[in-house]
């Protein structure tokens, strides 16, 4: 049976990444790519000619409130509570999508996101290196993406910094299946809790009106936690050593105000 576990993030006394969205229906037992026009980090495909690859993609160099930002000067704000809920459950499959490592997960997976009266469902989450926010110009050692979406076609991210330091179950279980090139690993007889990539204090976080961070670059409700989680540098080495820098740069303000919780 699957075990189901609840958190709050608790913002205090607003509103509420490598990622194309996936259809949300049954996990495809083949892997095919999310992107139907192939893209780059660099170059001719690189991110500052996103927009001219192809029509669905236009958000990424002509949208106003794009992600990743630097987070400084955050306005302390009430903001509302982020209520998480997770399943530990079996870990199908893990995919290497020639930007990053994804899991993605089928509609009625239960793993939801609660705020304002809105119900997100999570879609997927996969990795950046180094982090791809950067606070007051600083970044991470690596950065997690949980990216959900509601029934109506909403979209919000929840980021979550990652430092060295400890283990991490969730992440060392992902990375014992993840390809060594671009496709899908099937899984079996392994079962993944993905609230293992929140922090043990979730409470805090940064609010602000952003999008995906690769294309479609469709724009989205972002959320950033303050605590980050910790890997191990082994681990983060792994990932380094597929993916050394699967980062965009951070974008412009465009007079879009960031919120921080109280």
């Amino acid at each position: 049976m699957n075990k189901i576990r609840r958190a709050t993030v608790l913002a205090g006394a607003g509103f509420l990444a490598c990622a194309s969205l996936p259809g949300h229906s049954a996990l495809p037992e083949t892997y095919v790519s999310p992107w139907k026009t192939p893209w780059d980090y660099e170059g001719a495909r690189g991110a500052d000619h996103w927009s001219e690859l192809d029509p669905a993609y236009a958000p990424c160099n002509e949208g106003r409130e794009q992600s990743p930002i630097d987070i400084r000067d955050a306005q302390p704000t009430d903001l509302p509570d982020l209520r998480f809920v997770f399943r530990d459950a079996p870990l199908r499959y893990v995919t290497n999508n020639g930007h990053t490592i994804r899991v993605n997960y089928p509609a009625g997976n239960g793993n939801l996101l609660l705020v304002e009266g809105r119900r997100y469902e999570l879609l997927q989450f996969h990795f950046h290196r180094p982090s791809e926010h950067t606070v007051s110009g600083t970044r991470y050692d690596m950065e997690a993406h949980l990216m959900y979406r509601t029934t109506e076609g909403q979209v919000a991210g929840v980021n979550v910094f990652i430092k060295s330091g400890q283990s991490n179950p969730t992440i060392e279980r992902v990375w014992q299946h993840m390809p060594p090139t671009e496709g899908q690993n099937h899984v079996a007889g392994v079962d993944l809790d993905p609230g293992g990539l929140l922090p043990r204090d979730p409470h805090g976080y940064y609010s602000y009106p952003g999008s995906l961070t690769a294309p479609p670059c469709t724009e989205a409700a972002m959320f950033v936690l303050k605590n980050p989680v910790e890997a191990t540098t082994e681990q983060i080495a792994a990932f380094a050593r597929l993916y050394p820098h699967d980062v965009r740069a951070v974008q412009p303000l465009y007079g879009r105000v960031v919120r921080e919780s109280r």
